[in-house]
This record gives structure tokens, sequence and C-alpha cells, in this order.
């Protein structure tokens, strides 16, 4: 029974630590991986908006195009392409 006791007060503080470090090492990886080169991105998200929790709708930055597509588990749907708007009125 002491032997139990002791492993516990060593292993759960243990498993804290383990637990605490990896999400502190994804906060800080997040977004590292697969992120494109400075100055290169060619896709920019403007706007999304949550319909339900397993939809969404988002409008896209493309080539000077902007795009209205559905997310949803089934994949994207694109619903509407209009030409981009100045990023004045995008920011007001």
């Amino acid at each position: 029974m002491f032997w139990y006791v002791v492993k516990l007060l060593v292993l759960l503080p243990l498993i804290g630590l383990m637990i605490w470090g990896s999400l502190k090492l994804a906060q800080r990886m997040q977004g590292r991986f697969g992120a494109p080169q400075s100055g290169t991105r060619s896709v920019r998200i403007v706007e999304t908006t949550m319909l339900s929790p397993t939809m969404r709708l988002a409008v896209l930055e493309f080539h000077g195009r902007e795009i209205l597509v559905s997310t949803s588990r089934n994949g994207l749907v694109r619903l509407a392409e209009a030409p981009a708007r100045p990023r004045s009125e995008i920011e007001e």
C-alpha cells in the first residue's frame, strides 16, 4: 500500500507536467507547419460566418476575385463569385 501511494505521488505530477508541456509545445508550433512563405500567399480569408456546428460560410479572396464558399463535413461548395472590393471598404 505504501509503494502505491509513493508511485501515485510521483506519477501524477509527472503526467500533469507532460500534459502541460505538450499543450505549450502545441501552442508554440501552431501555424508554423504548412505556412506559406511571406509575400507568396495567393488566397486570403476575408470573412467567415458559422451557420451551424457543421456548416460555415466563408468569403475567400483569390487573384482579385471574392468567392463565397460553404464548408461542411462533405467539403467545399462554391456559391458565388464577384470582383474583389477595395481593402478600405472591407475594413470599415
